[in-house]
């Protein structure tokens, strides 16, 4: 079974280490038995904090609080990550004033919160031989979001519907 967090004790399979005391004071480059043995002295444990340095770095510590604190850290950084989604506002190719604006003001809104929007225009029926109406709105999406948004795929038919792909700048 492989050992979780940082090697320590003896674990640690280099020969000799740099040891840093408890109080932050660099003891210089020792063998790693002699210090195991100053570390027990004091009650603490040998954890190497920087396996890849040359020689590698140990430090004299308490194991258990070590990877509780490392654990508490890494919890955190994925509490305050910020997740990016797409979401998708379906418009018609005659859609009407007031409710454009009421979509774009949603586009807005999912934008500013850092997400990308999927723009779908459907056609219903004879509106597909229409296809120019389509194209004028998505332009129309495209110009009222180019302060704040790129264009990451450009309006395309799929079947009946046109797709496009905006994302926050």
């Amino acid at each position: 079974m492989p050992m979780s967090g940082p090697r320590y004790n003896e674990f640690i399979q280099s020969p000799r280490v740099r040891v840093i005391d408890e109080n932050g004071e660099n003891l210089g480059v020792m063998y790693t038995r002699q210090a195991m043995e100053q570390a027990q002295e004091v009650g603490l444990d040998l954890v190497e904090v920087s396996p890849n340095a040359d020689p590698p770095v140990a430090k004299f510590l308490d194991v258990g609080k070590y990877k509780y604190e490392a654990q508490k850290k890494a919890n955190l950084a994925r509490k305050t990550q910020k997740t990016q989604e797409i979401k998708e506002i379906k418009l018609r190719p005659n859609i009407d004033q007031h409710d454009y604006d009421t979509k774009m003001k949603k586009i807005v809104q999912f934008l500013e919160d850092g997400d990308k929007v999927k723009v779908t225009l459907r056609f219903r029926g004879r509106e597909m031989a229409h296809g120019q109406l389509g194209m004028q709105v998505m332009q129309r999406v495209q110009a009222d979001t180019q302060e704040i948004a790129k264009v990451e795929q450009h309006p395309r038919m799929e079947g009946r519907q046109m797709l496009m792909v905006v994302a926050p700048k």
